[in-house]
């Protein structure tokens, strides 16, 4: 036993929490959730592309590694930004708690970033931009996530992981419809900024923080704090898997989300392809609403996660290759309707899943911030991977079918976590 555990044990900050949290709070923390996803999915399914559409001519790139770049240097941000302001926000004294003082910073900076991005004139301004998003975002979602572990017992944490997952499909939705709907790339960008900051201001006003008192934080050693970040898959084998496995599946997912204006214009022919792409996002949103808190709540009553992501992981990659066997607009429909009940079932009992495997009480930001650089890092790979797919190695048909194995073989590997029923 360490000197510091007698403190931190009877810390209400640190403590395993026991007592359900009310539907308030969980609505509270999952509209905060959706503000920071509309932040991040106006840009990235719509005014990115326009962007890059605007701003390749003359340039000696294609619109498709223009935005492939941009997005990729953004994703470089955010693998670095979500553990670095999880491990700060754990050691935050502040008399608002460890948690709201990031979330308010990083929902305004947010709103402020996506307001520079909006008057970028180039490639490098507009790469900037998008990097600031990434940056002040993912100082709030850091901190949103790590909110629930601190406050939501076990049993319960595969329902309010599905109201989070609901709160982000509804933001990736609302994303899009803002930037679609505003009238041109700068009101786009200026709606999805407003609701940014607006969408924390229930949380953070209404919900108290638990503090977490000096004399419970360790003291700090610069190195401690470098090589914390390093979690040893050999000391932590089930974190390590359960890691591997979500970066797996969204690989997948960010391979089919990439190009898929492109894919609806140069491949499908759509007549409107951004149109397109807010019916798919809807198609797939309401499916996804139709599982994700089921699947949530199911998983919590019966006690075990590995089944539900399992089976959700290869549903979902069934509906991706049905993308390069069945190429027309009907097929994109029913792609992303069977899409959405995968990938509900897989975003509620995944994040329950990561919090149960959770080594340390001190560490839950910083923890869950290595664990959402399974979120970002697909955002490095696809582009890198799905930019020569299209372009050299067989177009469209063959990068679904990369996809599709890709996220079958997330779901096959969810069996090798242990500790977890």
């Amino acid at each position: 036993m360490t000197a510091a555990e007698p403190v931190t044990s009877s810390v209400e900050a640190l403590a395993e929490p026991v007592e359900r949290v009310g539907r308030g709070w969980a609505l509270a923390l999952a509209l905060a959730n959706g503000a920071i996803w509309v932040g991040w999915y106006g840009p990235l399914q719509i005014l990115l592309a326009a962007q890059a559409e605007d701003f390749a001519p003359g340039t000696g790139m294609s619109k498709e590694t223009m935005l492939a770049w941009v997005t990729g240097a953004g994703a470089v941000v955010s693998l670095v930004a979500n553990p670095l302001f999880g491990a700060l926000s754990d050691r935050t004294t502040a008399r608002r708690g460890r948690r709201t003082p990031w979330i308010v910073a990083g929902a305004a900076g947010g709103a402020l970033s996506l307001l520079l991005l909006a008057g970028a004139g180039g490639v490098w301004t507009m790469a900037a931009g998008w990097c600031l998003v990434q940056l002040t975002l993912n100082a709030a979602f850091a901190a949103v996530t790590a909110a629930v572990p601190d406050r939501v017992p076990r049993r319960q944490r595969g329902a309010v992981g599905g109201w989070l997952g609901a709160a982000q499909i509804l933001g990736v939705v609302g994303g899009t419809g803002l930037a679609t709907v505003a009238g041109g790339v700068g009101a786009g960008y200026a709606a999805c900024a407003l609701f940014t900051a607006a969408g924390v201001l229930p949380y953070v006003l209404r919900h108290r923080d638990p503090r977490l008192p000096r004399a419970a934080r360790p003291p700090w050693s610069r190195r401690a704090f470098v090589t914390s970040f390093w979690l040893s898959p050999r000391r932590h084998p089930d974190l390590g898997w359960a890691w591997l496995t979500r970066f797996l599946i969204n690989l997948s997912n960010a391979l089919v989300l990439l190009y898929l204006l492109y894919y609806l214009r140069d491949r499908l022919r759509y007549d409107d392809p951004e149109q397109g792409v807010l019916i798919l996002t809807a198609v797939n949103g309401v499916t996804l609403l139709a599982t994700v808190v089921v699947g949530g709540v199911w998983s919590d009553r019966v006690g075990r996660r590995k089944p539900f992501v399992i089976w959700s992981g290869v549903l979902m990659a069934v509906a991706t290759a049905a993308l390069a066997a069945w190429q027309t607009w009907p097929g994109a429909v029913v792609a992303a309707a069977v899409l959405g009940v995968g990938f509900g079932v897989f975003t509620s009992v995944d994040f329950a899943l990561m919090t149960d495997v959770l080594p340390k009480a001190l560490d839950r930001g910083k923890d869950l911030g290595v664990i959402n650089v399974a979120n970002a890092l697909p955002q490095v790979a696809a582009p890198a991977l799905a930019a020569p797919i299209v372009t050299y190695l067989g177009g469209y048909r063959v990068l679904y079918l990369v996809a599709a194995v890709i996220g079958l073989a997330g779901a096959v590997l969810v069996g090798r976590i242990r500790g977890v029923d």
